[in-house]
């Protein structure tokens, strides 16, 4: 809708630029937003407050042309001009009942644009370490970026979702010194643990599957234990390849799946770590400095400059990251978000000056990142800090089994990335209004219970006679759901320009809500059968948008619920 109002006001514009009104040229890039008041009209637009200079004329004269040159079109109920030359526009119901329309029409395929034009666009997202299970914090990660990546193929972008596995490092080695200990017989409490060993029961089940000569299947590679406790990088191999494994399937009961798994040991295996160094180097934007090398990061807007060679040899953590995006860029992403816990704030400006100052071409602001705050568990009121199977903190296996996917994925989508997430268990479970997830996912539940009924009463949605009798539906809550329909195509489309998901969830939660209002307040099932048609069509509508956005957060659209109806969500199912 709002792309359409926008196509209609170029059409006056270039008329204007035809007459001599405006100048000939590209025009510049005007809003087109919803107001905040309906007193207001519905839509606004400032162009001609942004066009004013240039045709040397006042705004509201300019906006007063800019009327008159536009196109007689179905569906407006007035145009005003107001303020210093904004103008308001108002539509008629003909208007959001031919949206109804096209939402019906395009089915699935609503609300969804052409507009990433089949660009390519890399979402990195989870990367954890093979350490461990998975955490809250990386389910958080792992939702958001599933979720953006939807968002992004919605809006027409060719997405690749790539898992960096950060398997080389101290905490590699550390892994196989734990699961060595506990293939040894030593328990986490014995004095020969080591010091910075893994405490979960996980531990235990890797290190008996090794020495039993289990193989396990990770990343295309068979990986068979050696049952050799003595033999630490067949154990590091082995214990990597099943917590890879076990991940994936944590993954796969989230709904997530990745198209690509780069691992870090790869780097320096295949010289790019050591190529990076030396391009940096040969770039001039290195020092040497108390037997260590220094990358000139203030070159590049960082505080102070960073070491990338220690004295005592070996790489610091950014390198491996600075060459990892190299090899990004050469693969052929001109766009790369990075999905991350806010503590990798800190890595985002070294990184990004690494690549600047190899000049080669990378954009400033390259790549992009979304940073998600921690999560904290709740129970009873209480928080919930432990997990038997991790031993140090709650994993995305416990949500599941806790409360399923779907709850646990919304709740860790409901609120911005860069605000700190409460997982209240007790509310994810409960089938009350309370919980948005039930409540939106019942709004689509009590559609398909509709149709239900419509057969077991021996009656059929006639779609062309409700299509051809739309203006029937003029009671306020109608007009309030026809509303909230028509802003899905403007959500989506924030959602992937603000890489926020979030805006998806609050905004099922609100249509949920507009339908659960009018699903109480009226009967469907009434014996005009134009407006039963007519109320089964803005139904079905509802029903549509529902689901396509719940997809866009890789939730169920279930047919049929359980329900509660000693908490108020619904007064009556007769409809």
């Amino acid at each position: 809708m709002k792309q359409d109002l926008r196509d209609w006001i170029l059409q006056a514009l270039t008329a204007l630029q035809a007459g001599g009104s405006l100048p000939a040229g590209d025009l510049p890039d005007f809003v087109v937003e919803r107001t905040k008041s309906r007193d207001h009209g519905d839509f606004a637009t400032n162009a001609a407050l942004l066009l004013a200079k240039a045709a040397g004329s006042k705004p509201r004269d300019l906006a007063a042309a800019l009327v008159a040159a536009l196109p007689a079109r179905a569906g407006i109920a007035r145009v005003d001009i107001a303020g210093p030359g904004f103008i308001n526009i108002a539509l008629d119901g003909a208007a959001y009942a031919q949206e109804l329309r096209t939402i019906l029409e395009r089915g699935d395929a609503y609300g969804r644009n052409g507009s990433g034009r089949g660009r390519p666009v890399q979402i990195e997202f989870v990367s954890a370490n093979p350490t461990g299970p998975l955490h809250v914090g990386h389910g958080r990660g792992a939702a958001v970026g599933d979720s953006l990546a939807r968002v992004l193929e919605a809006n027409g972008w060719a997405v690749t979702r790539e898992f960096y596995y950060n398997d080389a490092g101290a905490q590699i080695a550390n892994l196989a010194l734990s699961v060595q200990a506990r293939s040894r017989g030593l328990t986490p409490d014995h004095a020969d643990w080591p010091a910075d060993g893994y405490r979960g029961d996980y531990i235990l089940d890797v290190a008996r599957d090794y020495m039993a000569g289990a193989t396990v299947h990770a990343d295309g590679q068979d990986v068979r234990g050696a049952a050799d406790s003595d033999d630490l990088d067949a154990i590091r191999r082995f214990a990597v390849a099943w917590l890879r494994r076990e991940q994936d399937l944590d993954l796969r009961a989230f709904g997530v799946v990745f198209d690509v798994y780069f691992l870090e040991s790869s780097l320096y295996a295949d010289g790019k770590v050591e190529a990076t160094v030396r391009d940096l180097i040969a770039a001039g934007h290195t020092y040497e400095q108390d037997g260590a090398l220094w990358l000139k990061t203030t070159d590049f807007g960082d505080d102070k400059d960073r070491v990338m060679r220690k004295s005592e040899g070996g790489y610091t953590y950014f390198v491996p990251d600075v060459a990892y995006h190299v090899d990004k860029w050469r693969r052929g992403f001109q766009r790369v978000v990075n999905e991350q816990g806010a503590d990798h704030h800190s890595t985002i400006t070294r990184v990004r000056a690494g690549l600047q100052a190899l000049d080669i071409g990378i954009p400033k602001g390259w790549p992009e990142y979304v940073l998600h705050q921690m999560v904290t568990v709740m129970r009873g009121g209480e928080e919930v800090k432990l997990s038997k199977r991790a031993g140090s903190y709650v994993t995305v296996r416990d949500l599941i089994d806790e409360v399923g996917r779907d709850a646990t994925r919304y709740f860790l989508i409901a609120r911005k990335t860069d605000s700190q997430l409460v997982f209240d268990i007790d509310l994810a479970r409960a089938q009350t209004n309370d919980n948005p997830v039930f409540y939106i996912q019942y709004a689509h539940a009590r559609v398909c219970s509709v149709r239900r009924q419509l057969a077991e009463r021996g009656l059929s949605w006639d779609r062309p006679n409700g299509l051809a009798h739309l203006d029937r539906l003029a009671e306020p809550h109608e007009q309030a759901l026809l509303l909230e329909l028509s802003r899905f195509p403007e959500v989506v489309e924030a959602a992937a320009v603000h890489l926020d998901p979030q805006l998806v969830a609050q905004y099922l939660r609100d249509l949920a809500a507009a339908f659960h209002a009018w699903y109480n307040a009226h009967h469907f099932i009434v014996d005009d059968a134009d407006l039963r048609d007519a109320r089964l069509s803005l139904a079905e509508g509802t029903r549509q948008v529902l689901a396509n956005g719940l997809d866009l957060l890789g939730l169920s659209a279930p047919e049929a619920m359980l329900r509660d109806d000693s908490v108020g969500l619904a007064a009556a199912e007769t409809v």
